[in-house]
């Protein structure tokens, strides 16, 4: 009876942990909208003054899955070129300011937003890119409903953002450039390395209910988050950014993501000193200075 008991408690406990670990991956606990917007601002990210000068456009787009995604539209004169800026996990596009003016000096129309499940945009749950690449795909139809066909259309990710970029550019051969900075390769990679340095748990038998439980609760197949596998089927250039010192996702895996590049043009940019989603703000200049060159290279400048 006693054997029952423990046997039935360590279950119970596995299953817990299995669900809290599940729920940190598609329920994270995220920043407010004006709260992204303060510490960008404090950090110098964001400048109040340049920023409010610039001609904007609020956009509310319909989600293929029903919610509201909210984005801003900023113009540039005379421009068919825009890029589309996707934020990190837990916070807004106000953390996608900070690459705007370099994207505004070489002439292109710009358009961030809101994240599923983050700042003013609805959903249920964050999907790291399951879900998230067909919202990306939908503001890529409206980008190109004001510029027409033919017109040039890039996306710029951070982290999860990057992530999504990847996914979305490999089912949308309109995407005429892809900038990722800071990706993981593959979704449960990316979890089994947290977990082991997190919570010194192995993989294995954690991970595969921890899928299960995400599967149940949002539709998403944690295998199927897998940005490597979508550099595969991408043939447009893409620039791949990360950290040396980044702590979060290895820069490890940015040589996977690149090894896998096997059609089209691609550069990669090791930061120096650079912590996670921090190379723009740790050398900007050298920053800048790639994403030009990347472009002006590839015809897109």
């Amino acid at each position: 009876m006693l054997f029952l008991i423990l046997f039935l408690l360590i279950v119970l406990l596995f299953l817990f942990a299995s669900y809290v670990f599940a729920a940190k991956v598609i329920y994270p606990k995220r920043f407010g909208v004006e709260e992204t917007y303060e510490i960008e601002k404090e950090n110098g990210k964001i400048d109040e003054t340049l920023y409010n000068s610039w001609k904007k456009e609020e956009v509310f787009l319909k989600s293929p899955f029903g919610y509201q995604i909210y984005g801003l539209y900023f113009p540039a004169q005379d421009s068919r070129k825009t890029v589309i800026l996707s934020h990190g996990i837990t916070y807004t596009l106000y953390g996608s300011v900070k690459y705007m003016k370099m994207f505004m000096d070489l002439g292109f129309n710009i358009f961030i937003y809101d994240n599923r499940f983050h700042g003013r945009s609805g959903g249920a749950n964050s999907t790291l890119g399951f879900h998230e690449k067909y919202d990306l795909k939908m503001i890529t139809d409206w980008v190109e409903s004001k510029f027409g066909e033919g017109c040039i259309i890039g996306t710029h990710g951070e982290s999860m953002g990057a992530a999504i970029s990847l996914q979305h550019a490999a089912i949308d051969p309109r995407i005429r450039f892809v900038i990722e900075d800071c990706s993981f390769n593959r979704l449960d990679t990316l979890l089994a390395h947290r977990l082991k340095e997190d919570y010194h748990i192995p993989r294995y038998p954690l991970l595969p209910m921890v899928a299960l439980i995400c599967k149940i609760l949002s539709g998403m197949v944690i295998k199927e988050v897998s940005p490597e596998e979508a550099v595969k089927r991408i043939s447009s250039p893409i620039l791949f950014i990360h950290g040396e010192k980044d702590d979060f996702i290895p820069v490890e895996m940015i040589v996977k993501l690149a090894a896998n590049k096997i059609e089209g043009p691609k550069k990669v940019l090791r930061v120096a000193n650079a912590g996670h989603a921090e190379s723009f703000w740790t050398n900007p200049k050298e920053y800048v200075s790639v994403v030009s060159d990347f472009l002006k290279v590839n015809n897109l400048s």
